[in-house]
């Protein structure tokens, strides 16, 4: 792995399966509201579409299954649903190796960022609990500030503008295919964690620069890769 013309500035972070181990609980809960809705979205799938906002998650479903799109009314009712069922389960925990490798970001001078497709407020609301002092809220795109989720390039762009940095100033730390294919697009060079059950492949194919079978083994080999960059 070669890293070229970087001038790395910013570290750009999904959150869900690279800084909460959240993503079994968003897959259950899709999972289950939307079987209750009569629609049919896998667990597994879950994860293959993770990085969508929620109104596209549900959208997609429709248009597969109904061959239209959600209306607004069904897109509020099964996202608050999926939120309910999602804070019924017990407070997910940070990624191991994420609090580790979020102190090394900040000793190297680099700025964490969090770019995530969730509107999931109970873990935003979590950020500065668990990793204090990392983030600047005005800072974070989340699924309230796009108009278009991941695999589109808008997330990470938007980051981009809102710290005023060039694509070749930041990396981007994703678990998600459409999250790796949202900042490819958007020209960053990207990171893959495999964090689910997802073949290491797929992660690759959707343009990943580099792969780590965890968030721990990432920061392990942190400056090696930062070494990389010199």
């Amino acid at each position: 792995m070669i890293l070229k013309n970087i001038n790395l500035k910013a570290v750009l972070f999904d959150m869900d399966g690279v800084l909460f181990d959240s993503m079994p609980y968003h897959a259950n809960a899709w999972h289950k509201v939307m079987k209750a809705h009569g629609l049919n979205l896998s667990r597994e799938e879950v994860y293959l579409h993770e990085g969508r906002t929620g109104a596209g998650t549900i959208n997609m479903v429709c248009q597969r299954q109904l061959g239209r799109e959600a209306t607004p009314e069904e897109v509020k009712n099964i996202y608050k649903e999926k939120s309910k069922e999602f804070n019924t389960y017990p407070q997910a925990d940070r990624m191991p190796g994420a609090w580790e490798l979020l102190q090394k970001v900040k000793a190297a001078g680099l700025l964490p960022m969090v770019v995530t497709g969730s509107g999931q407020t109970s873990l935003l609301n979590r950020l500065e609990e668990n990793f204090p002092g990392m983030f600047r809220r005005e800072l974070m795109v989340t699924a309230f500030d796009v108009k278009h989720g991941k695999p589109h390039p808008e997330p990470y762009l938007m980051a981009l503008q809102k710290a005023g940095l060039k694509p070749e100033e930041a990396i981007v730390i994703e678990n998600a295919p459409l999250g790796v294919e949202s900042a490819v697009a958007a020209g960053i060079f990207t990171i893959a964690v495999n964090t689910g059950p997802l073949d290491c492949q797929v992660l690759l194919d959707a343009g990943a620069s580099a792969l780590f079978p965890s968030v721990q083994a990432l920061c392990d080999g942190w400056e090696e890769l930062i070494n990389k960059l010199a």
